[in-house]
Parts: structure tokens; sequence; C-alpha cells
């Protein structure tokens, strides 16, 4: 990114951004108890008032919100302005429960494409470039959210989630330079490519913007060689914008700078609720700072992570790589073991594909977990005797918790369109 793509958010220094920070979320803490009787009421069980808050650290006295509180107030109570000044709303899948809905003001949306287009920017993409995004359009944030660089010098193409022989029709002929994406879709995408027998190292694509679910840095590895691209990790999550909340730099790939003039973040203990200090891991919570149709205070994401001093954009703090979510965390026999720590030991055997699920079931009294798994296409008997045994030997030795691996053949788990689910719950009772 040239000094000319920097705005004015970019531009301020470290006391400047502190200032900006502290008077937007002074203004916003008005708003919601103002505006949102949700929040006005947990304001007051707290004893807390809008003039109690004249520093930074005092938003440790305001209350958490959480995705139920949304849901509790389905579909538009957490709204703080009229219903005719959103001019769009997206909710979640609501796959557990009622969706949880999100508003946006056309101040908002404004706000939102210029944090995409800083993100895009960051990432090593350059305006006048074309875009393949393949995030899902509706009522997901992902797909409409990244569009909204074209308002800001990019060539968007529509494509979205699924059509994956079409997605690789359309790289080849439209030539774009950036393709946007799950992770894991971009790896179905890849299959794709090798089952039509075209080498996806020779593409135009240059920059892939990865995020909507935890991956490692092995899977960016994967990614990257495979389709000879610089892949990047974007953050964002509805109840607080949508993508773009967060994006890593090209140039460091080391965790999503913060736009934190924008969005303030805290790490908090998962169980406590207790600030923890920077460099610490706990669960990512975020306030909005500019926000107009849904501001949210201290929004528990369950993304466990911890904040690093920021490197890109110096005053801006860094995300980790996301271990996990809070709520993702599978106890086997008493061992704590999330997805992406299984993820991190598949990829040390070469003969096995990113394509993996974890199925929990509890036959007896004890849980068990087994481990699914694709080999790569071409991996003979040869290769494959014995490999399950290693695999669970070394997810023993590794994470230390006993499985079962079942290596199967390419293609035979489902494949993502969009998010993929990792964690196959089976145990009668306690889905």
């Amino acid at each position: 990114m040239t000094a000319n793509d920097l705005d004015a958010g970019q531009r301020m220094s470290l006391d400047e951004l502190r200032a900006d920070q502290l008077a937007n979320l002074q203004s916003t803490v008005t708003k919601v108890y103002e505006k949102v009787p949700f929040y006005r009421q947990a304001f007051d069980e707290l004893g807390v008032t809008p003039a109690d808050i004249t520093s930074l650290d005092d938003i440790a006295k305001l209350p958490f919100t959480n995705k139920q509180d949304l849901r509790d107030n389905y579909p538009f109570g957490m709204f703080a302005v009229p219903r005719e000044e959103v001019a769009r709303v997206h909710a979640s899948s609501g796959t557990t429960g009622l969706p949880t809905v999100v508003g946006y003001t056309l101040g908002d949306l404004d706000k939102w494409g210029s944090l995409i287009a800083r993100s895009i920017l960051g990432a090593g993409g350059k305006r006048g470039q074309m875009m393949h995004n393949a995030y899902g359009y509706g009522l997901f944030t992902g797909g409409l959210g990244v569009h909204g660089a074209e308002r800001h010098g990019f060539t968007v193409i529509p494509v979205s989630g699924g059509q994956t022989q079409r997605q690789v029709q359309l790289i080849q002929d439209f030539k774009p330079d950036i393709i946007t994406a799950t992770p894991t879709y971009l790896l179905t995408i890849l299959d794709e490519f090798r089952r039509q027998g075209v080498d996806p190292t020779t593409t135009s694509l240059k920059t892939a913007i990865c995020g909507a679910e935890p991956w490692t840095d092995e899977m960016r590895k994967e990614i990257e060689k495979s389709f000879s691209i610089n892949a990047v990790d974007i953050y964002g999550l509805s109840e607080v914008m949508g993508p773009g909340v967060a994006c890593e730099s090209a140039e460091t790939k080391d965790g999503p700078t913060i736009w934190e003039d924008h969005f303030y973040p805290e790490i908090v203990d998962p169980y406590t609720g207790e600030a923890l200090p920077d460099g610490e891991e706990g669960e990512l919570v975020f306030t909005s700072l500019t926000k107009e149709a849904l501001p949210i205070i201290r929004y528990r994401t369950h993304d466990l992570a911890s904040l690093l001093p920021g490197t890109a954009s110096p005053n801006f703090r860094r995300i980790s790589r996301i271990t996990g979510r809070s709520d993702d965390l599978m106890i086997i026999r008493g061992v704590n073991v999330y997805p992406a720590n299984v993820e991190s030991v598949l990829f040390e055997f070469e003969h096995l594909s990113p394509h993996f699920q974890l199925v929990l079931t509890r036959p007896g009294r004890m849980d068990e977990v087994t481990v699914e798994v694709e080999c790569r296409e071409g991996v003979g008997a040869v290769e494959l005797d014995g490999l399950n045994g290693q695999v669970a030997s070394r997810i023993k030795q590794r994470l230390g918790v006993s499985s079962t691996v079942s290596v199967l053949q390419p293609g035979e788990l489902p494949r993502s369109v969009g998010k993929l689910k990792r964690i196959i719950d089976r145990r009668e009772g306690l889905r």
C-alpha cells in the first residue's frame, strides 16, 4: 500500500487515535442508552450511565452483548435508528435458533465500503483490479459486504458460492487479479481445477482474501503453493459489521490488523469475563465506535485469540491467528481440543488432503472422536497402509487425545461452498 492509499483514519497519530476512540465511544454509549431499550436496562442494572465513561479504560464498566441478546430482541429491537433509516438488513443463518438480525444505514454502508477498500489495498490489491467474489450472497454478510469495493475503484465479479465448475471457467475467462472466498471453499475450487486438468498456478490470480472461518498457516501455505498467489486473512462478523473489521497485510502476514478507528477490541477470559492484557489469549470482544443502525457494546465473539502490537499499521493492533471458538471447544475425556489443533497435525502428513471433519459419538459412557480425512489424489494402497494408525498416534502425541482416524478417498467428504462445519456431533441428548 502506498502513502497515497492511506485514508484519514490511517494517518492519525496514536494520540489522535485514542482521542478519537474515546469521543466516538462516548457518543456511541450515549446513543444506545437513549435509543435502545435493551442497553438502557443493561446499563441501569449495572448502575452505569454514559457520564461514567471518561476514559477508554472505563469500557470495562459496560455490559457485554451476546448473540442471544440479539435473538431476544428479534427482529429489530437492537436498532438505534428508526427502521425507515435502515438501508439494508442482513442476518445469520439461524441454524441453532432465531437468526441474529443486523442493519445498516447508508452511512454505515459507506463506511463499510471504505473499510473493505482499505482491507483490499493492505492485502496487496490495487485499484482497477478485478475481484472474483466467491463469498455467498444474500443474508450472509460476506458477499455483499465485500461488494462494497466497487465504490472504490475495484471491478467486482459477483459470482457467489457454489457452481464450482463455473468458478473455474470464469477465473480463466475473466482473468481476475483477486479472489475472495472462505479458505475451505477456495480449496474446493482448487480441487475442481485439478479435476478439469487445469494447472491452478497458471491463472491470473495474484491475491486470495480468505475469511469467515478459522484457518491455519498450514492451510495458507497449501493455498499459496497450489495457486502461486499470496493469501491473507480477513476478519469480521455480522454483529460487529461483516468482513473488514480487520485484515491482514500482504507485507507482514502476521495476523489481521484491526481498524481501531471504527472498532475497539478487548480480550477477556472466556469463563470469567475479566479483561486480559495484550498478548494473552482469550475471547475477542468488540465495541463499535462509528456504527449508526446497530451500535454494539462489548460483543462477545467467542473467537479465541490475543491482541498484538501493530506492524503494517503501527497504531492499530493485530489479532493473532484465531485458534478456535470457545463454542467449538471439544472436551474429549477431559482434554480440550479445537478443530484447528487437529488440522495442524493432519498437515504433517503429505498423503493427506486438507479436507477433514470430526465426528463426535458416545457409544457408551465416554465421548469418542473420529477424524475423517481424505487422502490426496493418486495416493495408493502402499502409502495408505497403516496411515490411519500413524495419524492417530501423532494426534495422541501432540494433542493428548485418543481418536479413531478414517482415511477416505478423494471426494468422499462434503465440500464447502461457504462456512464449513468441521464438527459433526452425533452424541445422543447433547446436540
